[in-house]
């Protein structure tokens, strides 16, 4: 097993509330990559997003065709190197500052969240904050398997002698207490490639976050959130979910089946070539067909020689291809749904955000499939998104930004070996390479 394994990602050092700084985001998707860069200011708490103390003011972004990923995880490592350099320079040069670390995204790994409870005497009669990280730290540590790296450790509610439902427990008097946590992991070697990729740019990873948890950050109210949502974040190699219930995120689960699918069934179905059935996706895909769609017909390139005479095909056998893998990620969210929290919000409803969630119609057939209120999410409060970033494809870089004000929230390992005492590295997680180093 390697040093990486049953360890934690690195996480970044909560946002102080009373002062600014520069945040600068990757999203390395399978099909795009986004990095945005913005100005984080003290402001005061709004009505509607009660957790953010800071306003996000966009400063640089960019987007491009991302390269040499499959299902959100690194297959061709030089390639990914060079997009990550391309889109990080474009971003570079619009906010005119130069990025030396950045918050990184995750949705590929097998994403996996689990309900942890833990437990421990209290010696000393009252719950001490290092009774808190020790409790906390055994039950991380319990619900990592072989392979797996930790990228949320999010404790949910204390129990103090059997009693639930306590919300700060230092300082509180008990003979044992308890922890329900909600642990978030994925494969180590999918994150420790991911952060090899951005690490060979000569770019701190300053924290990874799983995409569904960020996107969440970025796209529902507090209502939603208190009452108990689930976000599906719909890319185009993954599909990823979190699960918010009483205002905390207590579920995560994720697929390798995405919007790219879709592409390459039209290619198939259609005989044409991924770049045109991109396009027809874009331009035409719907899961909704109605009767004059069989009427209307258009013409597809073939695949293949050049000589070959195109095609014809009716709107409604494209819109066929398409709704028949779509209803089939609806159905593997809905089982993913059944074995979280969220069967028992019996009012819960689900946001949908990515790429992918833009396809027309969605938002019924998943109302239809999951027999819930549906809606596609979009950053809120955000002060200077461009237009072309204010849809749902950008709900996870967005949500980046705004982590750092959440950050308090999760537990976080102690990082010091014995190396690091004797180098006399330190800080808050020492040399964000030594996280790489460790794993190899």
């Amino acid at each position: 097993m390697t040093g990486l394994d049953r360890t934690q990602t690195p996480k970044t050092r909560p946002m102080p509330h009373k002062r600014g700084g520069l945040v600068a985001c990757l999203d390395i998707g399978t099909s795009k990559i986004a990095c945005m860069i913005a100005r984080l200011k003290p402001s005061a708490p709004s009505d509607a997003l009660r957790g953010r103390t800071h306003a996000v003011e966009l400063i640089g972004y960019s987007q491009i065709q991302s390269r040499g990923m499959k299902a959100g995880a690194v297959v061709d490592l030089t390639e990914c190197e060079q997009a990550v350099r391309q889109a990080v320079g474009l971003a570079e040069k619009m906010a005119k500052v130069r990025v030396e670390s950045v918050l990184l995204s995750v949705s590929g790994g097998r994403l996996s969240g689990q309900l942890v409870e833990a437990a421990a005497d209290i010696r000393g009669g009252a719950v001490t904050p290092a009774d808190v990280s020790r409790v906390t730290s055994t039950g991380m540590r319990h619900a990592t398997g072989e392979g797996r790296t930790v990228l949320h450790a999010l404790p949910v509610g204390y129990t103090l002698d059997g009693v639930k439902g306590i919300r700060d427990p230092r300082g509180m008097v008990a003979h044992q207490f308890g922890v329900d946590m909600n642990v978030v992991t994925c494969d180590a070697t999918v994150a420790r490639n991911l952060m090899l990729a951005v690490e060979r740019c000569h770019i701190n990873v300053e924290a990874m976050a799983a995409s569904p948890y960020v996107a969440g950050l970025s796209v529902l109210t507090d209502d939603e959130a208190d009452l108990g949502a689930a976000v599906v974040e719909m890319g185009a190699g993954t599909t990823t979910i979190a699960v918010y219930s009483g205002g905390r995120f207590v579920h995560a689960a994720g697929f390798a089946v995405g919007g790219q699918h879709i592409t390459m069934d039209l290619a198939r179905g259609l005989s044409a070539t991924i770049a045109d059935a991109e396009r027809i996706k874009t331009l035409y895909g719907t899961v909704i067909t109605g009767g004059s769609d069989s009427r209307e017909l258009m013409s597809v390139p073939t695949a293949g020689d050049k000589q070959d005479l195109p095609q014809i095909v009716s709107r409604a056998t494209i819109a066929n291809i398409v709704k028949h893998r779509a209803e089939e990620i609806f159905e593997m969210v809905r089982d993913r749904l059944k074995d979280s929290p969220f069967a028992s919000e019996a009012n819960g409803r689900v946001v949908l955000s990515g790429g992918a969630s833009q396809l027309t119609g969605l938002v019924e057939l998943g109302t239809q499939i999951l027999g819930r209120p549906v809606r596609v999410g979009r950053p809120l409060g955000f002060g200077r998104l461009p237009v072309e970033a204010k849809n749902a494809a950008f709900a996870v870089p967005a949500g980046l930004l705004v982590y750092p004000q959440y950050v308090h929230q999760e537990h976080v390992e102690p990082r010091h070996t014995r190396q690091q005492v004797r180098t006399g590295t330190g800080g808050y997680f020492g040399k964000v390479g030594r996280w790489l180093r460790e794993g190899f």
